[in-house]
């Protein structure tokens, strides 16, 4: 296997942890103003994901580093292509950073709303348009001979990115109240429970949807069977939501939106880019990739810092672990 092969199933798979971590306190966010029902319950919903969301983020990062140093001509296209659902997903986490940090800094309701509508859509939005972005480079773009967009913002609207995002939306608030029934006690987790077994359902017909309309673009025999596991998932992971196995619940929930994600790329694969004006302008892994050196230079620093962050990341759940309640909730504090 060339080294460029190897990197484009790495990115793949930064993506998939990106979106199996990131993907639940989307979840958690977007649920704030629907779960809970006083200011001790929205606290309780952001302390479960209060130690992990920015290291959550770490992924993302490394994603975009890695395409950028491995697949130059991937990453301008990309970022020059999806320049303004970037820009708006940039801003979003950002707000949203920022209002995890800012919303207990002085004793108002209408601040800390403010702040928490801020966390919603600073949730909702990214989730959406990561949906869109990723349907559309697997749809394709219209590349010229240069690699370059002629298309505008309004072709990247099309039916299949459109129906990507709702179902990425569906599917994380799906995962955050599945979350939320993993990490909390009392009431909250009850409804929590209750939700996710009612958003299950339409995000597991959506993702079904998703995943035939997948294949029907351009899938194998291998992507299929990949589509089969993604979807099987999705069903146990309803199934474990009425069982109220909540620990199976969240497992498989998190197989399915990585089978999913490793679907979209082994479809794509060995294009990075497809071009749906002419072959000519679609960037494949070979005509995106760095030089060898570069890729080697890559690997050896991967092989010896990737390990280290996954210990820590996985050290800082093991800590965080247990439930908490509203019971844990300083009274009278923000």
């Amino acid at each position: 296997m060339e080294l460029a092969d190897g990197w484009f199933m790495a990115i793949a798979l930064l993506w998939t942890g990106y979106f199996v971590l990131e993907g639940f306190d989307f979840g958690v966010g977007m649920l704030l103003p629907v779960l809970a029902r006083d200011e001790t319950e929205r606290r309780v919903m952001i302390n479960t994901i209060g130690p992990v969301w920015d290291g959550n983020e770490v992924w993302v990062i490394t994603a975009a580093g890695a395409t950028f140093a491995a697949f130059p001509e991937w990453y301008a296209t990309l970022f020059s292509t999806m320049y303004l659902p970037l820009l708006l997903i940039l801003v979003a986490l950002i707000l949203r950073g920022v209002a995890f940090e800012y919303r207990g800094t002085r004793d108002s309701d209408r601040w800390r709303a403010n702040w928490d509508t801020a966390i919603t859509v600073g949730s909702l939005l990214p989730a959406f348009l990561w949906g869109m972005a990723f349907g559309n480079i697997v749809r394709g773009v219209r590349l010229d001979e240069r690699h370059e967009y002629v298309g505008t913002f309004w072709d990247l609207l099309n039916p299949y990115a459109l129906f990507g995002g709702v179902t990425m939306l569906a599917v994380f608030v799906m995962h955050g109240a599945i979350f939320l029934g993993l990490k909390t006690r009392g009431d909250i987790r009850v409804r929590a429970n209750l939700l996710a077994g009612r958003v299950g359902i339409a995000a597991t017909a959506a993702a079904l949807a998703f995943l035939a309309w997948t294949q029907f673009m351009g899938g194998s025999a291998a992507t299929v069977i990949l589509a089969v596991a993604a979807a099987a998932a999705m069903i146990a992971a309803l199934g474990a939501i009425y069982r109220r196995r909540e620990g199976w619940a969240f497992s498989f929930s998190a197989a399915a939106i990585a089978a999913t994600i490793i679907t979209l790329f082994a479809v794509l694969y060995p294009n990075v880019m497809p071009s749906t004006l002419t072959p000519l302008g679609t960037l494949t892994v070979d005509n995106a990739a760095a030089t060898p050196k570069t890729l080697g230079i890559m690997t050896w620093v991967a092989v010896i810092f990737l390990p280290l962050v996954l210990i820590y990341q996985g050290w800082t759940y093991w800590v965080f672990r247990r439930r908490i309640s509203v019971d844990d909730i300083p009274s009278g504090s923000h």
